[in-house]
């Protein structure tokens, strides 16, 4: 049996003494064959896991009859609980052993979650513990997470990990980009790929990825593609995403090697590109009919995108007044409008209500509008300059969120177009640079004339603009689909 060093484990531990007296309970489905369900989000971080006390919970309606204290969760088959474990963190996986003797074999034979950051060793006692764990394990694989360095230091070992049969058809490959800045990034071996009609999430950081390794190479699951401080060619990377027929997400995080991506794919949903300082790619999102999510992760940097076929494009961000994005490859800013945008972020200098005019021009149907301002002059006005533009706008607004919000005069009259021509809003939120305190949102309520708001059912909320999710910190082509990529 494979354990963890003798300072992880936690003392052993008998299922009957980690329940309560057995007592009369209720039961879910009484008759049932069917094993319940169990979540991962369930589970308590402990190694031991504990029955429900019906002490603190209700039982379950229409349930008698079944004693309290029995360990319902024992009594799984063995391939349930074997995906219960694969989806803990492998240090509390490999704690399982210890629970009793009918989990000794599981972890095993489960799934394998191997993440190097979750085993209790550093430097040659890691890659010994790794090895160990290789060897020890008789079930499949799920998941490798380790180090560019390992890559980078050790490409022998990692090549015998990745030929392990505890690796067999895994589904997630991770090279998680190092800490230290490597000297030299390292060339891929093609054999790293030889489980590519398996993977399902890829993360390849800090190496290079030469022409020869992906001519023939297909990946018919892969739906999650990240590429961090990669090293590819042009003709390599159309090759990638052309051997990727279910991808829905992915990540060109500062990796260079391109000046031109062509996307032509029929699957993809949503795409971030940060780039490296000084590099200015081309983007060119050529045919991508259920692409949703066209996400650019830098504001200073340059980057041209071109939009030229995305019908069902819905997010976009963070649109800059430096680097504009170009539609139908036009060298206007925007020489089109899109209807089907609904929520859009954007970076303005000077709190521009040219700027953004011209944006609700481009966005007509634009329902949630996220504005992170340059630093504003304390005078700004646009109401008899604009005031023909604006009659002619079918503002369509529901939700405006206003960073670095700082409730200087420019600021409260650039809010001030909101407020006076949104007539469809329901929500504006201020995030006040340096807090907020009462005296503070009772003055700007005053200034901003609330009671001449055009839409009734407004609300209006003045939070401090603390640290919260941003773009710059999506690292990850998973983190492409969360609900808001520009919210927490």
């Amino acid at each position: 049996m494979l354990s963890v060093p003798r300072a992880a484990q936690p003392p052993p531990m008998k299922m009957a003494e980690a329940a309560p007296p057995s007592k009369k309970r209720k039961s879910g489905r009484p008759g049932s064959s069917e094993p319940e369900e169990i979540s991962s989000r369930e589970l308590p971080p402990a190694a031991v896991m504990e029955v429900p006390d019906s002490r603190t919970q209700p039982p379950p309606p229409g349930a008698e009859g079944a004693e309290e204290g029995v360990d319902y969760i024992s009594t799984l088959p063995d391939a349930v609980l074997g995906d219960i474990i694969s989806l803990l963190p492998t240090r509390e996986g490999a704690r399982t052993q210890t629970l009793a003797s009918r989990w000794r074999h599981l972890w095993r034979s489960a799934p394998l979650n191997l993440d190097y950051d979750d085993l209790p060793a550093e430097g040659d006692l890691l890659i010994a513990l790794i090895a160990q764990i290789l060897s020890a394990h008789t079930g499949s694989g799920r998941r490798l997470r380790i180090s560019a360095n390992h890559l980078c230091h050790h490409p022998a070992t990692v090549d015998a990990w990745l030929r392990s049969p505890a690796l067999s058809n895994f589904q997630e490959l991770e090279f998680c980009r190092a800490a230290n800045h490597l000297p030299i990034l390292p060339a891929v071996a093609a054999s790293t790929f030889r489980h590519s009609s398996s993977l399902c999430v890829a993360t390849i950081s800090q190496c290079r990825l030469s022409d020869g390794i992906f001519e023939t190479l297909h990946f018919p699951q892969l739906k999650q593609l990240t590429l961090e401080e990669v090293s590819i060619s042009e003709g390599s990377l159309h090759r990638v995403i052309a051997g990727c027929p279910v991808l829905e997400s992915m990540l060109l995080n500062r990796s260079t090697g391109f000046k031109c991506v062509r996307i032509c794919s029929p699957s993809l949903r949503a795409i971030g590109v940060r780039v490296r300082p000084g590099r200015q790619p081309k983007i060119i999102i050529e045919d991508a009919p259920y692409l949703e999510r066209l996400l650019r992760l830098d504001l200073e940097e340059g980057l041209d995108i071109s939009v030229i076929s995305a019908p069902n494009l819905e997010i976009m961000g963070c649109l800059s007044y430096k680097r504009p994005i170009h539609f139908q490859g036009l060298c206007a800013v925007f020489p089109t409008t899109l209807h089907t945008i609904k929520t859009l972020s954007i970076y303005v200098y000077y709190n521009s209500v040219e700027t953004v005019l011209s944006f609700m021009s481009c966005f007509p149907c634009l329902e949630k509008l996220y504005i992170k301002q340059d630093v504003a002059p304390y005078n700004i006005s646009w109401r008899r300059k604009h005031k023909s533009h604006i009659r002619s706008l079918d503002l369509r607004l529901k939700t405006v969120v206003l960073k670095n919000y700082r409730g200087v005069l420019g600021d409260v009259n650039f809010a001030m177009f909101f407020v006076l021509h949104a007539k469809m809003l329901e929500l504006l939120r201020f995030k006040v640079r340096g807090g907020c305190s009462n005296n503070f949102i009772a003055r700007q309520r005053s200034l901003l004339q609330l009671e001449k708001r055009a839409s009734r059912d407004a609300r209006f909320e003045f939070t401090n603009d603390t640290y919260h999710r941003k773009l710059e910190d999506i690292n990850h082509a998973r983190d492409l689909s969360v609900a808001d990529p520009f919210e927490c």
